[in-house]
């Protein structure tokens, strides 16, 4: 500051002009990095982010949006002050995007200048914007090209902007059109036709229909339905071995999957009870003998008592007859194997001491080598089996060598499973007798179930059709 020989008043005036003068340098310092910024942006989002949140530096404002415009719509708001990401179809936004595009095609709208809303619009404008809007327009190509080459800044804030401003405004919005255009020609001639960044709209349209079309041939191609279900490996003809009558299990005399022989002890069942009733019975039945001898021999010389010997004999018939009834039970509470096989059951800890009842199944006895496939189709998973479908058994043990087989039947009615759901029982036997070692009853595994051939969009979409069905009520 220099100082003046006319007096103290000098000092005062020249103080103002230095502070002008220092605030001149600091927005040019202000303009000249905010476009080195511009330029050494890498992508068209880092520039967006730049246009609408550092710009403040310069000019301060209170909301800023950047607007992209389209030749046959009103353009989108791809940047928006103060957010990452903004939502284009937000109703704000898209209320926005009429407004300057309305701006951007009337006259002047290619011109820096104020912005004001239309008649119609002003009173939501002044209810969610500040007062005074700034318009930057942003041209992308030359003015006779397309609309959707014109972009835009919106500069909002609640004070009137000075001639300063606005001029140190319109510089850097020049700076940031051409650092614009550099990233657009850096990504090859593919976006001159296109929006910011985008393929020639003519090239999409294009790839548009060829995707289509290529999809509409690929969901009308016919497939073969299939399902996958839990499937295990199940004996195709085994003997029950069942409780003969009511009692306790006393003891199991062989392991699981032990190799038994026709005849032979599986289990014993308490026998106390039938033992004390046969005693009871040979002791009826002794009395019955002897009171009908006594009547065989007073109907020697006693016509009353020779009258009473038909109903003696019938007593000791029915003695008799208890206890062959207590014997034979008594035979019956050793459950020997009718044939050779194997015994299928869990663990006999879990059958000791037991209760059953007339005829409940303790063990299974099979031929280890006469098994099939029994599988758990879900309900919801169900699908149309042709005769002799074709299915493939993928076992837990051996996943990657699956078994091939065919359906045998389906069962008529689905039955719970052990989770709950319902499921319908299917029978598969194997294509090939499974040899000694390789398949064993009680393997687990997968199976996949062929069905008949459809198209691939009626395959895919059956769930959701049927999910349909059940919440329209069709």
């Amino acid at each position: 500051m220099k100082l003046s020989s006319k007096g103290p008043g000098t000092v005062a005036a020249t103080a103002p002009a230095a502070n002008a003068e220092g605030d001149t340098l600091t927005a040019l310092a202000t303009l000249t990095q905010l476009e080195q910024r511009a330029r050494a942006c890498t992508s068209e989002d880092a520039l967006a982010f730049l246009m609408v949140n550092e710009t403040h530096g310069l000019a301060p404002y209170r909301q800023a949006l950047l607007w992209q415009g389209d030749a046959d719509a009103d353009g989108r708001i791809v940047a928006l002050s103060g957010l990452a990401v903004p939502d284009p179809r937000a109703p704000f936004n898209t209320w926005m995007a009429q407004q300057l595009a309305r701006h951007a095609r009337a006259p002047g709208g290619r011109a820096p200048g104020a912005l004001h809303p239309a008649d119609g619009d002003a009173a939501m404008w002044h209810e969610h914007l500040p007062a005074h809007a700034w318009w930057l327009p942003l041209p992308l190509m030359p003015a006779n090209q397309a609309q959707s080459a014109l972009a835009g800044v919106l500069l909002l804030r609640d004070t009137p902007w000075s001639r300063r401003e606005t001029a140190l405004l319109a510089l850097l919005a020049d700076a940031y059109a051409h650092a614009w255009r550099g990233l657009r020609q850096a990504r090859g001639p593919r976006t001159r036709a296109a929006g910011l960044g985008g393929w020639p709209r003519a090239r999409q349209r294009r790839w548009a229909i060829a995707a289509g079309v290529l999809l509409l041939a690929g969901l009308l191609l016919p497939v073969r339905q299939s399902v996958l279900a839990p499937a295990e490996v199940v004996a195709r003809a085994p003997e029950a071995v069942r409780a003969p009558l009511q009692g306790v299990v006393d003891r199991i005399q062989v392991q699981p999957n032990q190799s038994v022989k026709a005849g032979q002890l599986l289990a014993t069942l308490d026998a106390r009870d039938v033992q004390g009733k046969l005693e009871a019975a040979r002791q009826t039945l002794a009395l019955a003998e002897a009171e009908w001898r006594r009547g065989q021999q007073q109907a020697l010389y006693d016509q009353d008592s020779k009258s009473q010997l038909g109903l003696l004999q019938g007593k000791r018939n029915q003695a008799a007859a208890d206890v062959d009834y207590y014997a034979q039970a008594l035979a019956r509470t050793e459950l020997r194997a009718e044939r050779d096989g194997i015994a299928l059951f869990d663990d006999p800890a879990d059958w000791t001491g037991k209760p059953v009842a007339l005829g409940e199944r303790i063990m299974l006895v099979a031929d280890p080598l006469d098994a099939e496939l029994e599988v758990q189709l879900p309900v919801a998973d169900a699908i149309a089996l042709p005769p002799q479908a074709r299915a493939r058994l993928f076992l837990n043990t051996a996943p990657a060598s699956p078994i091939a087989a065919t359906v045998q039947r389906v069962g008529y009615r689905a039955s719970a499973m052990a989770d709950g759901t319902l499921a319908y029982r299917v029978r598969a036997r194997f294509d090939t007798p499974p040899q000694a070692g390789t398949l064993r009853v009680g393997l687990k595994g997968t199976a996949k179930l062929y069905g008949e051939r459809t198209l691939l969009v009626v395959y895919l979409l059956r769930r959701p059709l049927a999910t349909l069905r059940i919440w329209l009520g069709l």
